[in-house]
Formats: C-alpha cells, structure tokens, sequence
C-alpha cells in the first residue's frame, strides 16, 4: 500500500545538473518530465485501504492508482485523530476488512499502531502549507 507524491519538472528544473545525471544513468539522456516519492507506506492496514477504496476509489479495489486530493487526506487525518482519541469509535469510522493478504481483523493494538503510523505520514504530508506543496498524491495498492 503506498502513497506517492509526483511532481512535475519545470523546464529549468529539468536543466539541474542532479538531474541530468540521472537523465544520463537511468535513462539513455532522456529528459526527465517527472519525479516521484514515496509519501506514505502500509503493510496489511485493511483499515486505511478500506479508507481510500471508500472514500477515493470510488468503491473500486482494482489495484490501481488514484489521485488524492489534499481534502481527502485532511479528511483521513480527521477520522484517524477521532479514532485514536475514543478507540470506541473504531469499527463505525474506520472498520477493518478481511479477505486475501489483508491482514488482522481485530481492534486491537496492531490496529492502533497502523493508526498511528497513518498519523506520522499524513502530519509529514500536512504540514506542509497547501500552496507551497508542489506535487500531486496517488494511492496504490496491490495484493
């Protein structure tokens, strides 16, 4: 489960010389148009990809990559702090999912580690003022 970030590359920026090195190491001196990052990683937290499947997705688990709005993740942040602060909440706002590599089911303190972890990659992500954060978000998972 991954959340990237990909930014674009201005024409000046492609110039760097950083970046004409690795034009000329990985791609034949191909000019490169886009970078990307990882931005979050998760292994086996139903909860979270429950989360983007629902809120994201569309509904749709097809293990391919969606665009998430800053929103969006505001609005996980919102639902994970809920979640840590009255554990209660947990099977009403983020409920976990079984099925095939998918991980615990219960509510229980992996479950709250991975809310947690969340926690640490959304404050990383968020911090960052909106208009000074170049780049867009994706999120993928694949089983």
């Amino acid at each position: 489960m991954y959340l990237n970030k990909r930014r674009f590359l201005w024409t000046e920026e492609r110039k760097s010389e950083d970046i004409l090195a690795l034009s000329k190491k990985y791609g034949n001196g191909a000019e490169v148009k886009q970078i990307e990052f990882e931005a979050g990683y998760w292994r086996k937290a139903n909860q979270i990809h429950k989360w983007f499947v629902d809120n994201v997705q569309g509904g749709e688990d097809d293990c391919k990559d969606y665009y998430v709005t800053r929103e969006q993740l505001t609005d996980l942040l919102d639902t994970v702090n809920k979640v840590l602060a009255n554990h209660d909440l947990a099977e009403e706002l983020l409920p976990s999912q079984d099925g095939f590599f998918f991980g615990g089911t219960d509510y229980d303190e992996w479950y709250f580690e991975e809310l947690e972890q969340t926690k640490e990659i959304l404050d990383k992500i968020l911090i960052v003022p909106a208009d000074e954060d170049k780049g867009d978000y994706y999120y993928t998972a694949s089983w």
